[in-house]
């Protein structure tokens, strides 16, 4: 049976590095994002489908999983990769741009979760479902306040479905990501060569964790260049 991959949040970097392996591993992929026009170029690349959808919208996930149910199926992975970062002194931060970060992160995360366990709790083979986290999920920086609330609260999240859906066969995992992660846009010499994520590797490592027999799952590993520290 082939399986469907929903990526939620997707955009050029690792997300569209996971629908590739994805697809090369035979899924169908399904992606959502707020602005859907970003997604040409990685649709012209794979065949894959897209519907726009705002996570922290609840009648937006609605209608995206109903979508992805009648045109794909109900997805056997889905992954949370959506979020939103405002930086800056405590005393300075504007508390609209605080409320847009922790509910793209940990509002959006529980809606999107609560979603997808609705659908896979609907058959017997169960499912997987990923939050992406970040080094903010452990670590309270300085002057990221307010990535580090949705991220610490995304986490709590994450862990308490884990609890709750593994004995129900749905595999809840969350992962780390503790480094900069490389693109085409950010300046790898100032990490040197080792010094940023590779995006294809993360998503293998998101794929490893999906494939997880039963018996031995994981539901939270961290990924790190291995000359970061930590």
């Amino acid at each position: 049976m082939t399986e469907i991959a929903l990526i939620v949040g997707a955009g050029s970097g690792l997300s569209a590095a996971l629908a590739r392996l994805c697809t090369r591993e035979g899924m169908k992929v399904g992606l959502a994002a707020r602005n859907i026009d970003k997604l040409r170029p990685l649709l012209d690349e794979i065949d894959a489908v897209a519907w726009r959808c705002d996570a922290t919208e609840p009648n937006d996930v609605t209608e995206l999983f109903a979508l992805v149910q009648r045109d794909l199926g109900v997805a056997d992975l889905v992954v949370f990769n959506a979020g939103y970062r405002t930086r800056g002194p405590l005393i300075e931060l504007e508390t609209e741009e605080v409320r847009k970060t922790i509910i793209s992160s940990a509002f959006a995360g529980f809606l999107v979760g609560q979603a997808a366990a609705r659908a896979l709790l609907q058959r017997a083979r169960g499912g997987t479902i990923i939050f992406t986290g970040a080094s903010a999920s452990v670590k309270g920086y300085a002057k990221s306040a307010p990535f580090a609330m949705g991220k610490f609260a995304l986490r709590g999240l994450a862990e308490s479905m884990a609890r709750e859906l593994q004995p129900q066969n749905i595999h809840v995992g969350h992962v780390v990501i503790d480094g900069g992660i490389a693109n085409p846009g950010r300046d790898a010499n100032m990490r040197g060569s080792d010094g940023l994520l590779q995006p294809d590797a993360i998503a293998q490592s998101f794929l490893q964790l999906h494939r997880q027999h039963r018996s031995a799952w994981s539901w939270e590993i961290a990924v790190r260049p291995w000359v970061e520290n930590f």
